[in-house]
């Protein structure tokens, strides 16, 4: 009996050491100098930890085990500090005054963390969605909003940093170094961290439209360049690099919104609600990673008798229509009469135009953005008429011009 016992007890002594070695855990991850291409400057092993926390809450989300992941998000799990304290998902999500333009263009601080807190704790937004629609949100917000904003901040930190003469490892190098880990997270193999953030995405991405590893090869390249940069105080390559990772962020989460409304076209056809409800979740998330930065290249100027938007960019030029009728110029030695439509700021003339269509010009802000969050909008049941992939991308076009993105750049969807 002895015996018995005792083989047992080893047998479960072995079974726990093995799932230990399963769990993720801190000893189970190999820290080396680099991931996936780009080499540490400095020490950012807490910081690439954190991704551990990414891969766990996306399990229990799936697992629609909502505390569990309030748990982790709240108070952390692998990144722990040397003050026995652990860095977390929501402290930075919820945080205030940092280096990037969500908080400001949502009016809100920690705004990620209204987000994602709204996801897992089923209110506001999420008020009445199912446990697939929050889901959705919690795992996209994490790993593709919260991350993607935190490795901004960074990237910014690290430049204001150096114009304040700081450009050293402990310093700017060291901010630069967060910014890959958290975009990346950790390449060990056994660990399957760096399939956790958004660098993960933007592989997935690449393989729905065709483009391969081209954003990530391009962000790896970007980081490598800027923190050359940064050991050679070059500030003008720092910013271009930031500049370079910022682009390939908006074709990644481009490629994403198109995709899901692609795919909610399709549900509508197919009659699937389910699967609708759960890529408009997808799309919703998705988009709201690059709206902050994007929205503002979204505006038109529409004028409302012809119904056609003009070719201005400004919101000067579209309020700077006038009519004007048997006007000669002083600046015309040829002293000849012109009656219609000019604009003062761009010096257009549409000579002819009526009076009524010359002073229709109106100022749209953000009015495709609008467009964007209406076919995203969880509330929104859908048009099955709609061609909700040809829509995001017309109203997207804008922004890749604004970006110098092409048509390449985004691919074909497979």
């Amino acid at each position: 009996m002895n015996l018995k016992i005792t083989s047992i007890m080893m047998t479960m002594m072995f079974l726990l050491s093995a799932l230990a070695g399963c769990t993720g855990g801190d000893e189970a991850v190999d820290l080396d100098d680099s991931d996936g291409g780009y080499d540490y400057a400095s020490n950012v092993d807490n910081h690439r930890m954190l991704m551990g926390d990414v891969c766990d809450i996306k399990d229990l989300s799936g697992a629609y085990d909502w505390d569990g992941v309030m748990d982790i998000y709240e108070n952390g799990e692998h990144a722990e500090k040397s003050d026995g304290s652990y860095r977390t998902l929501m402290g930075f999500a919820d945080a205030a005054g940092k280096n990037h333009a969500y908080d400001d263009y949502y009016g809100a601080d920690g705004s990620w963390n209204d987000f994602v807190s709204a996801a897992i704790e089923g209110t506001g937004p999420f008020a009445g969605e199912s446990d697939t629609v929050r889901d959705q949100a919690t795992e996209k917000g994490i790993q593709n909003g919260v991350m993607t904003a935190y490795a901004i901040h960074e990237l910014n930190a690290a430049i204001i940093k150096a114009e304040a003469g700081n450009w050293g490892p402990d310093d700017a190098q060291h901010a630069w170094d967060e910014g890959w880990a958290f975009y990346h997270g950790p390449d060990d193999a056994d660990a399957d961290y760096d399939g956790c953030g958004p660098f993960a995405t933007a592989s997935k991405r690449g393989g729905n439209f065709g483009t391969g590893d081209a954003t990530n090869i391009a962000t790896l390249a970007a980081m490598n360049d800027g923190l050359t940069a940064l050991k050679n105080e070059d500030m003008q390559g720092v910013i271009d690099a930031r500049d370079e990772v910022l682009r390939n962020v908006v074709i990644v989460y481009s490629q994403a919104s198109v995709r899901y409304a692609s795919k909610m076209t399709d549900d509508l056809a197919a009659g699937d609600t389910a699967d609708y409800d759960k890529h408009q979740a997808e799309g919703h998330a998705f988009y709201r990673v690059i709206e902050a930065y994007v929205a503002g290249h979204t505006s038109i100027c529409y004028n409302m008798v012809s119904h056609t938007v003009s070719s201005d960019s400004s919101q000067a030029s579209c309020e700077a229509y006038m009519y004007l009728e048997n006007y000669t110029s002083p600046n015309d030695p040829d002293g000849e009469e012109f009656t219609g439509c000019y604009n003062s700021v761009t010096h257009a003339q549409h000579e002819g135009m009526s009076q009524e269509e010359c002073e229709a010009y109106a100022w749209y802000a953000n009015y495709y953005n609008g467009k964007i969050l209406e076919i995203f909008d969880l509330k929104n049941d859908g048009d099955a008429t709609a061609d909700y992939e040809a829509d995001v991308r017309a109203y997207l076009q804008p922004v890749w011009d604004a970006f110098g993105i092409t048509a390449d750049d985004i691919g074909t969807l497979q």
